[in-house]
This record gives C-alpha cells, structure tokens and sequence, in this order.
C-alpha cells in the first residue's frame, strides 16, 4: 500500500531552500526526513505523515506556495510486493486435493457407465449371429408378401373363367389371399414357437 512520495525537481529545489532558511517552522522530524530525501541514495521518498506536517508549516507560516504545486512532478511511490516463498507442504496438499477433486469429477460423469453393461451386447460373432437373424426375419418376411401377393394374382387371373363381374373377381382373390396369409402365418408362428422352445 502506497505510503510515500517520490519527490520531483520542483519539491527538491523547493526544500533545499526552506531547509536553509532557519525561519521556517519545521519541526525535528520533519527536517530530519526532509534532508534523508534529499541526500541523493536511491529515489528521494517522502511519507505522507510528513506531507502532512509540511502542509501545516506551510500554512502556520503564511507561505503562498501550496503543497499542490511542489508535488506536480512528484509520483506516488508503491512499494514492490514481495511475495513470500510457497510453503511445499501446502504445494502438495493442494495437488493432493485437487487430484481428489478431479477424480471425483470423472467418479460423477462415469457412475452410469458400467463395463458389464457394455460388454453385455457381446462380441463381433455375436453381432453376426444377430445380423443373419435379421436377415432370416427380412427373407421370411418378403417370403410372406410374396405368397400372398401370387394367391391374389392367381386366383384373380383364374376366376375370369368363372365370374365375369371384375368385383367378384376381386372379392374372391381377396379371400383367397387372406386364407393364404393367415395358413402361412400360422405356420410361420408355429415355427418360431419350435424355434423358441429350442433355445
């Protein structure tokens, strides 16, 4: 925290001279710290406290210079902070608290991410016994479609020989679809039932 003046031309050539004159109302401390500033080792400083004292003989004396004035060259002196050496116990009981910290961290983001889990869809042989499962699925699936979709052709091509009316026709290709679709549905379902019941 800044305590002094670094003092400028203006205030030295001014207390050089009230230091010579032997009329001026300085007090012993004030001469003193005025004549430490002035000798020359290092930037003259000048604490506030004697500013103050200055300013007060100034007045008591009737002088017309004003404090203001000597110090328009002069700076604030602000001494260097020095920081002090870091203790290395504290250092590594730091470190230690933020490593905790970090792996609590990695504990909260990772706690719903469980190795058994991922290890629970398998391997890649287990993916490929899945994907020719599907792939059975999709072959029994279109197999299906197909089915139905030639006992409609078939009996609506063939029932122009009995029914001329074209929604007879269709009338009867449908029915004979359905009753195509669901035979082969339930063979289909009996068929995953053996499937199931072999696993």
């Amino acid at each position: 925290m800044a305590s002094s003046f670094q003092i400028g031309e203006s205030f030295v050539r001014f207390a050089r001279v009230l230091l010579r004159d032997d009329n001026a109302r300085l007090s012993p401390e004030l001469r003193t710290e005025l004549e430490e500033s002035l000798r020359g080792d290092g930037p003259g400083l000048v604490s506030f406290k004697a500013l103050r004292d200055l300013r007060g003989a100034l007045r008591d004396s009737g002088s017309p210079v004003y404090l203001h004035e000597l110090l328009q060259d002069s700076q604030i002196h602000l001494p260097e902070v020095v920081k002090p050496a870091r203790n290395p116990e504290l250092v590594a009981r730091l470190e230690r608290i933020k490593a905790n910290l970090a792996n609590e961290e990695y504990k909260k983001i990772t706690r719903n991410v469980n190795n058994q889990e991922l290890s629970r869809y398998g391997t890649l042989a287990d993916l490929g016994r899945q994907v020719r499962s599907v792939k059975a699925l999709l072959v029994t699936v279109f197999n299906y479609l197909i089915t139905v979709v030639a006992a409609f052709a078939c009996t609506y091509l063939g029932s122009q020989y009995v029914f001329t009316d074209a929604a007879a026709r269709i009338l009867s290709a449908v029915i004979v679809a359905s009753v195509v679709g669901l035979a082969e549905l339930y063979v289909l379902v009996r068929t995953m039932e053996g499937e199931l019941g072999e696993s």
